[in-house]
């Protein structure tokens, strides 16, 4: 019997292909996070404003991307937005990288539309009472939004936040179809390189379970200790 070949499993094979990837996994989810939480919360408080012009533009972009796969938005945005799009964003990085900044465009305007209801949902979950005590003491509508609901809400919903966050980061996954250079790439780029296809996409299997599990853990135990602070 001949032994097996381990010898791809070093630190060359983990620092040349593996941490590259899994950098911009972790850039395009953070990235993707914070713009998908503001654009989001400013999607959520258009839709509970009372004003129409406000909540049907908000209510179709909403609607239409949780209706809509994240490939072909993906897709979308790279094959159809002309490049000079990019250069004029990124300048050169832009134009050398289109395949990232379209990631970062997409997964950012395509996850506000999750975050919009994850946040909406945490804006009614406080109790009217309190936002009509803020306008009973003078505060108004963007004042008692800033200083008595988003804080709330934001405690509320951080642990629902955090999840869609994991699902996200194993969404990222996905720009492997438009050739962008993420944590599964760099395993495809290593399977190749040492002939090591199965076993490379077995590791990067593990290597995600063991990410989004922790994660997973990580907010469970967040969970806990909100409630017990209620």
């Amino acid at each position: 019997m001949t032994s097996l070949d381990y010898s791809f499993l070093d630190w060359n094979f983990i620092s040349s292909f593996i941490l590259k990837g899994l950098v911009f996994s972790v850039q395009l989810t953070l990235i993707a996070m914070l713009g998908g939480i503001v654009i989001g919360t400013l999607l959520a408080l258009c839709r509970l404003s009372g004003r129409q012009w406000l909540i049907m533009p908000a209510a179709a972009y909403v609607n239409l991307l949780r209706s809509i796969p994240l490939v072909m938005v993906i897709l979308w945005f790279f094959l159809l937005i002309p490049s000079g799009f990019y250069s004029a964003i990124g300048g050169q990085w832009g134009s050398n990288h289109r395949s990232e900044l379209s990631a970062f465009i997409t997964f950012t305007v395509f996850e506000a539309a999750y975050y919009s209801e994850i946040m909406r949902a945490g804006i009614q979950s406080v109790a009217r009472g309190q936002v009509n005590a803020g306008y009973a003491v003078g505060l108004t509508y963007a004042q008692v939004m800033k200083l008595i609901v988003l804080p709330q809400a934001f405690r509320n919903m951080l642990p629902v936040l955090l999840t869609q966050t994991i699902i996200l980061f194993q969404d990222t996954s996905l720009v492997y179809a438009i050739g962008a250079y993420d944590l599964l790439k760099g395993f495809e780029v290593a399977g190749k390189n040492y002939n090591r296809p199965v076993e490379t996409y077995l590791f990067a299997a593990v290597v995600y379970f063991i990410i989004c599990f922790s994660l997973s853990m990580l907010v469970r135990r967040l969970q806990k200790k909100i409630a017990i602070i209620r």
